[in-house]
């Protein structure tokens, strides 16, 4: 899996370059981000293990493997991960915007037991 980690790292989509330039260094409000994690049996692209925040750049293919990710994010959020995907435009048409919605969820993080 290490190789595999490596490749992907090497070969990043347009979107995930883009991504990676606002997570990288600590340049979101001072958290650090990785990217290709191996968090078995998975790889994710970005992880922010400080705050357990998974975010994932998804491209057309994942269009038609819906339910294989929905598995995968609910594998994640067992293991106290919260996941966070972005479509690929999105983060290409509007980087900004991306950037912020991680930023507000690495700064004020949902209440892990909200009051009914």
């Amino acid at each position: 899996m290490k190789e595999l980690t490596r490749a992907l790292r090497r070969r990043p989509t347009d979107a995930e370059q883009r991504l990676w330039y606002h997570l990288r260094a600590r340049r979101l409000a001072g958290f650090k981000f990785r990217r290709q994690v191996a968090i078995d049996p998975y790889i994710v692209d970005f992880v922010c293990l400080e705050a357990r925040l998974v975010v994932e750049a998804d491209g057309g293919q994942h269009a038609e493997q819906a339910a294989g990710d929905a598995e995968r994010t609910a594998n994640l959020e067992a293991r106290g991960y919260r996941v966070l995907r972005f479509w690929n435009h999105e983060i290409l048409g509007d980087t900004a915007a991306v950037a912020e919605r991680i930023r507000q969820e690495l700064i004020d993080p949902p209440h892990p037991n909200p009051s009914p």
